[in-house]
């Protein structure tokens, strides 16, 4: 079923333990396509220009964090994590429709923009190029995105704990600290019966931080614009784009081909 602007949709039901509805737009633009994909979790990610400073007072994560909620609320996508550093931010949401997560960044990007160049005197390029993002499949990758998004202060050496870094979706997940911004995905909401056994259960995944090898998994996912799950979920998304949803090797054949069965 072709969609507007030369995209195609196709209706399609993940594999994964907690089967999620979506559709999915592969962008015909010569660049690489960005996966697109309604009622999925994302991951994003938005770097400053020349890895530069984003944010400059208190104030302008305060301003952020309201032009994100208004960004996410007219577009109809549910913010699950955030973490937004001094040079770099960090999403996690799933849209209701297939070009949110794209909406989203738009509006919030243009709005962030004029409001820093108005505020701080400033002019020119805030953002380096378009933000990175990639589809997040089963439970344990989605819990593992988050994880990676709110103990990235503590990778930093900014904080001891992810509890002690204020711009962060952690306070809300973990301790219930309210928070506007914040919708929990069905996956948090499974983790307990009550209020406080999901934050005490969300509390136990962060007793081991992600290691160096999941950290190299998620960043290669979303730089590379890759789905960021199992072998049988990224040649499921393949099978449907026609296209390599894992990272290749240069020099080495991939071990496994679009149309192949897992």
């Amino acid at each position: 079923m072709k969609g507007k602007r030369g995209q195609t949709t196709i209706n399609m039901l993940t594999s994964a333990p907690h089967p999620i509805p979506m559709h999915l737009q592969v962008s015909t633009m010569p660049r690489r396509p960005r996966l697109s994909l309604a009622a999925m979790p994302f991951h994003l990610i938005q770097r400053g220009n020349n890895r530069g400073a984003c944010f400059f007072a208190e104030s302008d994560y305060t301003f952020y964090l309201n032009e994100l909620k208004a960004a996410c609320q007219a577009h109809r996508a549910s913010l699950h994590a955030y973490c937004l550093m001094t040079n770099h931010v960090h999403l996690l949401l799933t849209p209701a429709e297939a070009d949110g997560p794209s909406l989203v960044m738009k509006r919030l990007g243009q709005r962030y923009v004029q409001y820093v160049n108005r505020t701080h005197g400033r002019s020119g390029t805030l953002w380096e190029g378009r933000f990175r993002s990639c589809p997040v499949g089963e439970e344990a990758y989605l819990f593992a995105c988050a994880r990676y998004i709110e103990s990235n202060p503590v990778r930093a050496n900014m904080v001891a704990q992810p509890a002690d870094y204020r711009w962060s979706s952690y306070r809300a997940n973990a301790l219930g600290q309210p928070d506007p911004s914040v919708t929990p995905h069905e996956l948090y909401e499974a983790l307990g019966s009550t209020p406080e056994a999901r934050l005490s259960a969300y509390r136990e995944l962060f007793r081991q931080y992600p290691d160096q090898s999941q950290i190299e998994e998620i960043r290669s996912a979303t730089n590379g614009g890759f789905a960021l799950g199992s072998e049988t979920f990224q040649q499921h998304i393949a099978n449907l784009t026609g296209r390599r949803t894992w990272r290749g090797h240069p020099g080495r054949p991939a071990s496994r081909e679009v149309g192949q069965v897992v």
